[in-house]
């Protein structure tokens, strides 16, 4: 009988074999021989716990997704204001983990298969999502919904925007002046809840 645990062992093998062979040769050029192969497994085994290439690669960004969630509560736990919890944030996204050469492949290739694969579409909008709204919920802490809806929505999109023109202009991304920029953002957001405050 298979050792206990060995199945979810095997699986996450695959998905960092995934994630090595999409930094090699790229998304749509991977086949699930080469990942087999990476994993050292059978070239059925993928197939059998994940069905097709594009279930493989959902779990693989499911498996990061997760990897980001865990590392930003780490560091929420730290934090105790509305700012400090959206600082913690930005510096997950910005971590010299997001920022490893295997994983920016990985998450290029599920903004661009989530163009056509609704599977990997579905996974981008949770993420989005799920980053907009924890962001809302610590702006709303100090003004009105709207408003906190606003400045979550420009947040994240200068946290993905800024991420990618990190990766996609030099060969050594480094996340300090985005998330610098990134913080600028958040503190004028904030300044402007409090002149909203004293001018009613």
């Amino acid at each position: 009988m298979p050792k206990v645990g060995m199945e979810e062992e095997r699986k996450t093998s695959i998905i960092m074999a995934t994630i090595k062979a999409i930094h090699e040769k790229g998304y749509a050029a991977t086949t699930m021989a080469d990942i087999a192969k990476n994993a050292g497994v059978s070239t059925g085994l993928p197939h059998h716990y994940f069905g097709s290439k594009a279930a493989v690669f959902n779990a693989t960004m499911s498996f990061l997704l997760t990897d980001l969630s865990k590392q930003s509560r780490k560091r929420l736990l730290k934090t105790k204001t509305p700012m400090e919890r959206i600082d913690a944030i930005i510096h997950t996204n910005f971590s010299d983990e997001q920022f490893q050469p295997s994983v920016i492949s990985a998450w290029f290739a599920f903004y661009v298969v989530a163009r056509t694969e609704p599977g990997t579409r579905r996974l981008l909008q949770i993420y989005h999502r799920r980053l907009i709204s924890n962001l809302t919920a610590e702006y709303h802490r100090v003004t009105d919904r709207e408003t906190a809806i606003t400045a979550a929505e420009g947040t994240a999109a200068m946290i993905d925007g800024l991420w990618l023109q990190c990766v996609l202009t030099t060969n050594r991304p480094d996340g300090s002046p985005a998330t610098m920029l990134v913080q600028d953002y958040v503190k004028k957001c904030f300044d402007s809840f409090e002149t909203t405050e004293t001018t009613q």
